[in-house]
């Protein structure tokens, strides 16, 4: 029996996973942690500040129309704006945790740290800098990852700037054969923006950290955090994938994505 299968035949609680550490050096100096910048939607009444959102506020309302149990957010410190934000996530309908990011060596060091609390669970993981539709986008994720019983499900955008993303390999089926980690060049046409996977790849994940950390051991301690390379989400999924993991997609032709952390993309939130 394949793990999927295994996967398929179990019922799993389903948590949300938010990487919070990163320091948006991009963007340069702001007043607020970048997942805090508001985005405004506009109705009739334009004077409702009730029509206000923070940009991660969109994400953490997706993961509970999917029926996420509860969401996960880690942190680095300084970034106390976060929690004092959402509290404990009684104002969006989803129990908040926080968790502090330990080595910054890239978004799989940062969300392994949630590794005890989420192994047994369906993760469904997003970025909470990017912003994107549908709305019922993870509830597709899920509803295929019970259909086909995948390892991981990644939803699929078009991509417009392929140097700044990971371009993602599909066939006919939309199996993914797998990931290049912001190509150069690439005749390919689309990027992952978020996913959902089983414990199967959490416990890879989390194996796969134990054993790249090795590139930074020295004399029986880890070496400067100036010498360290960024590990990519996307690389460690290729890797699973090349090991024989099944990665499934949904595909979403028809809808956008807008990742708020580059600065001309900031410009153009407000009418996203």
């Amino acid at each position: 029996m394949s793990i999927g299968n295994q996967i398929q035949s179990r019922h799993y609680d389903i948590v949300g996973l938010i990487p919070a550490a990163g320091t948006a050096k991009r963007l340069g100096r702001l007043p607020c942690s970048k997942e805090l910048l508001p985005i405004r939607i506009h109705n009739e009444d334009k004077n409702d500040v009730s029509q206000v959102k923070v940009v991660s506020h969109y994400l953490i309302e997706k993961m509970r129309r999917a029926n996420v149990s509860k969401a996960f957010m880690i942190l680095r410190k300084g970034k106390w704006d976060i929690p004092a934000y959402f509290g404990n996530g009684k104002n969006m309908g989803i129990p908040v945790a926080y968790l502090m990011m330990d080595l910054p060596f890239g978004v799989p060091y940062t969300i392994d740290q949630a590794y005890e609390f989420v192994s047994a669970s369906l993760v469904v993981f997003g970025f909470p800098d990017i912003l994107f539709e549908p709305e019922d986008a993870f509830v597709q994720l899920i509803s295929k990852q019970n259909e086909t019983g995948a390892d991981i499900v990644l939803g699929i955008f078009a991509a417009d700037q392929p140097n700044m993303v990971d371009m993602v390999d599909i066939d006919e089926n939309g199996c993914v054969r797998g990931i290049y980690v912001k190509p150069a060049a690439t005749r390919l046409h689309y990027t992952w923006i978020i996913a959902v996977w089983t414990p199967a790849f959490t416990r890879y994940l989390h194996e796969f950290i134990a054993n790249d950390k090795a590139r930074y051991t020295c004399n029986g301690g880890l070496q400067s955090d100036q010498n360290y390379q960024e590990l990519y989400l996307g690389s460690v999924i290729d890797s699973a994938i090349k090991e024989g993991f099944r990665s499934d997609s949904v595909i979403f032709n028809n809808n956008r994505f807008l990742d708020i952390g580059i600065p001309e993309n900031l410009l153009k939130a407000h009418q996203f």
